[in-house]
């Protein structure tokens, strides 16, 4: 699915680059001052996932393709970015375009690395951003709210639009994020033309010393994930320079360079994994001697939706899908032992993909 993406955001000075590279392999230029990055660097990560090793030995295939997501490293943020400081109108208008944010939050003391704000404040640090996303939507709503009061005095049918955005601006001007104010389903599309920044879904990855591995915890990881929770966000700890290290090995000493250090997967396997959660996506397989490939959709979508994630002319013809749990799947070891066990289930258009479905479209040419 492609266009699925998370903007990497923080401070300056928190990490960001430094991960951002251990994400992807790339080479973010990660250095210790401010703005570093301006443009944002755009990295395409694969989210692992072991079942598809178990269907493309079943099936004898020639290539796995695992899901992917999209991460951007996104300029430093300083108090004053809705008024244009820093590189504050770059930052929002790279952010807008992503699906989800995800907020690296410094963790760690070291004198060595200048903080922005002279020192290390994880909660003072969430919420200087969090302040700017919010002036920045104020900023936002007022430009919309004066278009369509003005479209209202000609379209009386806007007037209830006109009067939720009211109560957007209300909230916004008690410094409240977008994400808390209570709208009814119907509020709720009449704002679906304005994406706001701060009702985006926000995973806090909070970055830590190498002392702190591998806990992953410390006093101000404890600030943060109390924050968290109260939100109704996630945290994922993770040690930025550790998980650069970890990416610059080959493959096959990953794990054992892991369970050196006492852990069982590295933090960006988690992060990723937890920004896919986030986004409300799931994934269903296909398999053959061609290739074993996860798609990945929005949980709930229909198998007829499914189809033209893959091609649209297997939507278009759509007839039936043949869909098998992975566990049965396996347990069958592969779609004949499935058949021969009844396993295999015929579904129409409307059934509701599971995750983990592997899944055979049949379709009229």
């Amino acid at each position: 699915m492609a266009g699925l993406s998370c903007g990497i955001v923080g401070l300056p000075n928190v990490g960001k680059s430094t991960l951002f590279n251990a994400l992807t392999s790339g080479h973010a230029p990660s250095s210790n001052y401010p703005f570093c990055t301006i443009d944002p660097n755009v990295g395409v990560v694969e989210v692992y996932d072991p079942r598809l090793q178990q269907l493309s030995k079943l099936s004898g295939s020639k290539q796995i393709l695992y899901a992917t997501m999209e991460f951007l490293d996104i300029a430093g943020l300083v108090k004053g970015a809705s008024q244009g400081e820093g590189l504050g109108n770059v930052f929002l208008a790279n952010i807008r375009s992503t699906d989800a944010i995800v907020h690296v939050v410094r963790c760690f003391e070291n004198d060595d690395v200048i903080h922005v704000n002279g020192k290390v404040d994880p909660i003072g640090d969430i919420e200087t951003i969090k302040l700017e996303l919010i002036l920045a939507d104020l900023a936002s709503c007022e430009k919309i709210l004066a278009k369509v009061e003005k479209q209202a005095k000609v379209k009386k049918d806007l007037q209830p639009v006109v009067t939720v955005l009211k109560k957007v601006q209300d909230h916004f001007n008690e410094n409240k994020p977008f994400s808390t104010l209570p709208l009814t389903d119907e509020e709720k599309e009449m704002l679906q033309p304005y994406p706001f920044l701060s009702g985006k879904k926000v995973l806090y990855a909070v970055n830590v010393s190498e002392n702190d591995v591998p806990h992953m915890d410390n006093e101000y990881v404890q600030q943060v994930r109390e924050y968290a929770e109260k939100e109704g966000n996630a945290i994922v700890s993770i040690c930025a320079r550790i998980e650069q290290e970890i990416a610059e090995l080959p493959p096959e000493e990953r794990p054992e360079f892991l369970e050196s250090l006492g852990l069982e997967e590295s933090g960006l396997q988690r992060l990723v994994k937890a920004s896919f959660s986030m986004l409300g996506l799931i994934t269903f397989l296909t398999t053959g001697e061609m290739e074993t490939r996860a798609w990945t959709i929005r949980d709930g979508m229909s198998a007829y939706e499914a189809a033209g994630k893959i091609h649209t002319d297997i939507q278009k013809g759509f007839a039936r899908a043949e869909v098998i749990a992975y566990d049965e799947y396996v347990g069958c070891g592969g779609r004949s032992g499935a058949k021969e066990q009844g396993k295999v289930r015929a579904e129409g258009k409307g059934y509701r993909v599971k995750d983990g479905d592997v899944v055979l479209f049949l379709h009229s040419r």
